[in-house]
């Protein structure tokens, strides 16, 4: 794909951190100019030995007040976007797009008091950008965020999601957070095991969060797995929770992650 010089930005590689051998992290440096909100994505660009460029979508851990910006990858086998990614180091060259999209964003719920964000593997990155970002605090007295990885090991910004109660913007949000990891793969205690369709129906996910999804207070985000989203979007539906549209407010909203 080509795309003009004046739609991107050379960055800089801060930062990369190896969590599995088909899992990592990465920081790079950030344009003054480059504007996003919180749940967003943004097209980046890695040189080939060509010299052609291949770009790919990625959602902003970071907030959008952070001065640089992380990103969540997995290793695509052979991949042509992340075999290229995976290979670059601390000074390296990344390149990324003027102009941030998406809509999973707050925006899509005009109103709501407890809000759910459920994700499977990178699809935890939006959510990540969304908690640092003082908007969702105001709005809903209740947040639980479920992570969902196969392997204990493959949970990614743990610390992160420890300590973010302690940042001084965010005082006194510790009671308004419940953080529910799920792994599928192994029995991990402190973590719930088997699929997030699996808990929601089982009711399991509600008892461990003690809050009830309900149509009246619950908004939900899903993230993730494109299987996960479709069976998740069914089982909502079928408890009266709807997709949020421009022009028919609803109480999920939905981004596929791959």
């Amino acid at each position: 794909m080509t795309v003009s010089e004046e739609k991107f930005t050379r960055q800089r590689l801060l930062e990369v951190e190896t969590l599995t051998p088909n899992l990592f992290t990465l920081r790079t440096t950030r344009d003054p100019g480059f504007r996003f909100r919180a749940g967003q994505f943004a097209r980046l660009g890695v040189r080939k030995p060509s010299g052609s460029i291949v770009w790919r979508a990625y959602s902003m851990v970071s907030a959008p007040h952070d001065e640089f910006l992380d990103f969540f990858s997995i290793v695509v086998p052979d991949g042509e976007f992340t075999s290229e990614l995976s290979r670059l180091r601390p000074g390296d060259e990344l390149l990324v797009d003027k102009q941030a999209f998406g809509y999973l964003t707050l925006d899509r719920f005009p109103d709501g008091r407890d809000l759910w964000l459920l994700a499977t593997g990178t699809g935890v990155a939006p959510f990540l950008s969304i908690l640092q970002d003082l908007e969702v605090w105001d709005r809903f007295e209740r947040i639980v965020l479920v992570y969902s990885a196969r392997e204990a090991r493959e949970l990614a910004y743990q610390e992160l999601i420890r300590t973010l109660p302690e940042r001084d913007y965010l005082e006194g949000v510790r009671a308004r957070l419940t953080y529910l990891p799920v792994v599928t793969r192994e029995q991990v205690p402190g973590a719930l095991h088997g699929r997030i369709t699996t808990l929601i129906p089982s009711g399991e996910l509600e008892r461990a969060a003690e809050l009830k999804l309900e149509p009246e207070h619950s908004r939900i985000m899903l993230c993730g797995n494109p299987q996960m989203i479709d069976d998740a979007r069914l089982l909502l539906k079928s408890m009266d929770m709807n997709l949020a549209l421009t022009r028919k407010p609803g109480q999920v909203a939905v981004e596929n992650y791959w």
